[in-house]
């Protein structure tokens, strides 16, 4: 089955705490764990919050008949950290009407923008890194063009913001993928076990070519809620590394 998450719609910003949605996702064992080239780390588990979610503006005076709206459809840290760490790519699902429905984002920022006037469901598959999880997440979002509590004309300042907010929790982690994300700002990651010596690790592809991957800067951000959990999260992952507690 298909997860689902909680959802938290505001027209002009501002932040949101809701209830969080945690999936589980372990990796299939496979030969390379059997020959001991990809071991795990027992009993750890290492959580990524993730936010993804769609902002659409009213086009104004530029609006036609079938192009009344710009929007974008994104997934993205929960604290606008880069995700190519753990995120190998995104497949987009669009309307059967969009040329090229189907939209695979190959690299960081995972985002695609589009016009249209219509309302639909995006099915959002995130792929992993093979040493991350050999599952993907199946994730589907409603795409909001129009407020639900406005009356009058429109805004074209004012976006439609709509986003989602789930933790993905990857039980038994590879030495790779743990040793990859021990100080990454945007994985919580558990104090390292006694006795565990850090791998050395090869290029994970993509996760630099397009340069920072990271949201802190784009042009939407301001639009992006804020997840007082995912701070919450992240700042108590944060302390509990520098004070050793496990």
């Amino acid at each position: 089955m298909p997860q689902t998450a909680i959802e938290a719609q505001v027209e002009d910003g501002g932040s949101a705490s809701k209830p969080q949605r945690i999936i589980k996702l372990s990796k299939t064992t496979d030969d390379s764990d059997k020959k001991g080239t990809n071991k795990r780390v027992k009993d750890i588990e290492i959580c990524v919050p993730i936010v993804y979610g769609t902002i659409a503006f009213y086009l104004g005076r530029k609006a036609s008949e079938s192009q009344s709206h710009k929007w974008t459809v994104y997934v993205r840290g929960a604290t606008n950290e880069d995700l190519g760490a753990v995120i190998k790519h995104v497949v987009f699902q669009l309307h059967p009407s969009f040329n090229n429905p189907t939209r695979i984002v190959e690299a960081p920022p995972f985002e695609l923008s589009e016009c249209g006037w219509g309302e639909f469901e995006i099915g959002i598959s995130i792929f992993f890194h093979s040493d991350v999880c050999d599952k993907h997440l199946d994730l589907y979002h409603m795409l909001k063009l129009y407020p639900e509590d406005e009356s009058g004309p429109q805004s074209t300042k004012k976006p439609v913001v709509m986003e989602s907010y789930n933790e993905i929790v990857f039980p038994d982690p590879s030495e790779c993928f743990f040793a990859r994300v021990q100080n990454h700002p945007a994985v919580v990651v558990p104090r390292m076990p006694a006795g565990f010596s850090l791998p050395v690790l090869a290029p994970v592809e993509n996760t630099n070519e397009k340069g920072r991957g990271d949201t802190k800067d784009h042009p939407l951000s301001q639009w992006f809620l804020n997840f007082s959990e995912a701070d919450e999260l992240l700042k108590l992952a944060s302390a509990r590394q520098q004070v050793g507690i496990a």
